[in-house]
């Protein structure tokens, strides 16, 4: 059990091993119950529990529960399907149970720590559990959701009653039995929900349901055969020492001779690779015949070039570069244009009321709002010339970068080409011979490969521990004889290297002859500037995309920026409406009672002043009201039509999305009053808040403002927003 408790079970052959082992602890274990050596030793008045039958029983099967958990970690890595691995849980959880019940029972109650009792009993109830779980999402499956409901509660009861005397466990099980009780509850939610809207099915109780199926698949290893002592191999792998001193000192010859000839087989293969390098072979005779590569590197580069859409694809990003600036500069506009409409308005009634009209001006309570305006306008130009010097760079680098949307990109470059005038016609003869000296090379490569391989092959195979163990004269002799065996394959590398060095200096010699006549000279400069350039159009395409890209960037954050400028003025302005609204309404009553005051005090002087016989009964006299709208004006389009009230027919103010329009208001007449009106006091505040627990700056500016409590922020012209952050290199600041 130590062995298997040892093993790594993240992998497979672990997992294997561990499995065995502990169906060999079970086979030992049962061996010593059934074969009556326990009972013997009660029996004789033995005064340990351990070596009892009961004991010996519960070892067994607590064994056999850990190798079917081996088994079950396994159908569940290799994604099998549900109803197995239910199937394999349930015997893990069996045999946990009959371990538990042994732990539970005389003479063991009393004998074992009660940690080892709760930890097997809780793990009987998470592989009950588990079974009940991976059983339920087969039912799922088959959507029996009814089953599926009640298997997962009886899994979940089970697995709450085995916790609550889980004490003293380790919490590695623990964790393990709160994810299973979480994914189990997650599914009984989906399944409840499902059946309750769509199945509506009656769940079954427990009671009624069979039990799980269960499938054994481990068993108690047998050690009849490996205990008898009349058999031979109980002692077979005993060696003497001598003969082990003597293997090891064999083993270390034979490890020197593979480790040299290994060393001289990789040399061999990077000399050659080393040589036919500086001898651009086999890349020139490829490129006569029109296979021409780039070096990995820089096909690498040129390949993520063309899926970014290539030079081809940057005017389509210029354009959306275009398209971006311009929505900006539009709604950069619109925004000037509602503070303009709402300036003007307030500027026409101030003309109209004079003094009477004590907001503060637009102008002072926009400031901040204009500032971050003309801001935004500043880096839009300023980005709108970065985005001139792009364009100006694509235009002026488009013929270096063209090169780039070449597919593949392999035709751009040159090739070798034949001689227009031949000599004597011996071309092919030079590039046949040297293909062929090329392929003979290649073989040699693969022969070496082969002796490598033969040499491990053989080192596997040697075993020489028989013989040393059956002889009886000097092992330096036997260690000669048995090294030998390695002197052919040596002696084939040897030759091999030889022949590769001969075949070197051939290849050499003809790829002289074959550059002079094909001028590789000539190719290879060529070549290398057709590499540079493809590399300088590499670093100038990734430089224009790399601008590109935050420039989008930059229109992208700023376009956001702008739009909540905008929404900030549009309820300034919605606020600024409510409150011209309610100061024409408080004029208009100040306005009306005066006017009512000075025609009362002007009837009593008449009276007093006329004689008492010349005093008849007259109608009293018509009273223009002081600013009554001319009679030809009618209401306008954009307006309220409120109830009437005197003075004024048009007591609210124009609408801010109609065109600028005439005052409704006519200009009261020069002599209809002698005084201006009464002023609000200091503290006087015209009517309610423009919305519930906020009132804006311009009430009162002259006093400072406590802030309010509400669920409203204060008014956002008031507050410093965000800003797009600067950008670097040609959106940055200059």
């Amino acid at each position: 059990s130590q062995i298997a408790l040892a093993a790594d079970r993240a992998t497979e052959v672990g997992i294997k091993t561990a499995c065995g082992a502990f169906q060999a602890a079970a086979g030992a274990f049962a061996w010593l119950r059934e074969s009556g050596v326990a009972a013997k030793a009660v029996a004789a008045g033995a005064t340990t529990v351990d070596i009892t039958p009961e004991c010996a029983g519960m070892l067994d099967k607590l064994m056999l529960a850990q190798a079917q958990e081996c088994f079950f970690e396994k159908v569940v890595a290799g994604g099998k399907p549900p109803a197995l691995c239910s199937k394999v849980a349930r015997q893990v959880g069996i045999y946990y149970e009959e371990a538990y019940a042994a732990l539970s029972a005389p003479p063991l109650s009393q004998h074992f720590d009660k940690s080892w009792v709760a930890h097997v009993q809780l793990k009987a109830a998470q592989f009950y559990a588990d079974a009940c779980y991976r059983y339920s999402l087969d039912l799922h499956e088959k959507e029996e959701i009814a089953e599926e409901i009640a298997r997962l509660k009886i899994g979940m009861a089970a697995l709450a009653d085995a916790k609550k005397a889980a004490r003293g466990v380790a919490a590695q099980l623990l964790d393990s039995v709160n994810k299973l009780e979480s994914n189990m509850k997650t599914n009984l939610e989906r399944a409840m929900k499902e059946n309750d809207r769509v199945y509506l099915m009656r769940v079954p109780a427990a009671g009624s349901l069979g039990a799980l199926p269960a499938a054994p698949l481990v068993k108690p290893t047998s050690l009849a055969e490996a205990l008898d002592a009349s058999k031979e191999r109980l002692f077979s792998s005993l060696v003497p020492d001598g003969s082990m001193k003597a293997l090891s000192k064999y083993t270390e010859m034979v490890d020197k001779i593979i480790r040299t000839q290994a060393e001289k087989l990789q040399q061999a293969s990077e000399i050659t690779r080393v040589r036919l390098k500086e001898m651009d072979l086999p890349d020139s005779i490829l490129s006569l015949e029109g296979n021409i590569t780039l070096p990995f590197d820089l096909k690498e580069d040129v390949e993520a070039v063309q899926i970014s859409g290539g030079p081809a694809g940057l005017e389509a990003e210029l354009q959306q570069l275009r398209d971006l600036r311009r929505v900006n500069q539009e709604l950069l506009v619109q925004t000037e244009e509602l503070l303009q409409k709402e300036a003007n308005e307030d500027a026409q009634f101030r003309t109209q009321f004079g003094s009477r009209w004590t907001r503060p001006q637009s102008s002072t309570l926009t400031k901040n709002i204009q500032d971050r305006l003309n801001l935004f306008a500043a880096n839009l130009k300023k980005a709108s010339d970065s985005d001139s010097l792009i364009e100006r760079g694509v235009n002026e680098n488009y013929p270096l970068m063209s090169i780039l949307d070449k597919r593949p990109i392999e035709s751009a470059l040159p090739s070798i080409s034949r001689p227009i005038m031949s000599l004597d016609g011996n071309e092919d003869a030079i590039v046949g011979a040297l293909k062929q000296s090329l392929r003979q090379l290649e073989s040699l490569g693969a022969q070496r490969a082969g002796l490598e391989d033969m040499l491990k092959e053989m080192k596997r195979k040697d075993d020489i521990l028989p013989k040393l163990m059956a002889g009886v004269g000097s092992h330096d002799d036997l260690f000669k004889k048995e090294i030998s065996k390695y002197d052919p394959i040596c002696a084939e590398i040897a030759d091999n290297i030889v022949a590769q060095e001969q075949l070197l200096l051939q290849i050499q010699a003809q790829n002289e002859q074959f550059a002079a006549v094909f001028n590789l000279e000539d190719y290879k400069a060529a070549r290398e500037r057709c590499y540079k350039q493809i590399a300088a159009a590499v670093a100038k395409y990734q430089e224009i995309k790399k601008n590109i890209n935050e420039g989008l960037n930059f229109y992208v954050t700023l376009q956001e920026a702008i739009g909540k400028i905008k929404q900030q003025c549009s309820d300034f302005i919605m606020t600024r409406n409510i409150q011209c609204r309610e100061m024409i309404e408080d004029v208009q009553r100040k306005l009306a009672g005066f006017n009512f005051s000075s025609s009362s005090q002007s009837s009593l002087q008449r009276n007093a002043s006329v004689p008492p016989d010349q005093s008849s009964p007259s109608p009293p006299p018509h009273v223009q009201p002081p600013y009554a709208a001319p009679s030809g004006e009618h209401s306008r389009p954009g307006y309220s039509q409120p109830e009437p009230r005197p003075p004024y027919s048009q007591p609210y103010p124009p609408s801010y999305g109609a065109p600028p329009q005439q005052p409704p208001y006519s200009v009261p007449h020069p002599g209809q009053y002698q005084q201006p009106p009464h002023q609000p006091p200091p503290g006087h505040d015209y009517g309610q808040p423009a919305y519930p627990g906020w009132r804006g700056p311009y009430y009162n500016a002259h006093q400072p403002q406590p802030q309010q409590p509400g669920p409203y922020p204060q008014p956002p012209y008031n507050t410093q927003g965000s800003y797009p952050p600067h950008q670097n290199n040609y959106y940055g600041p200059r």
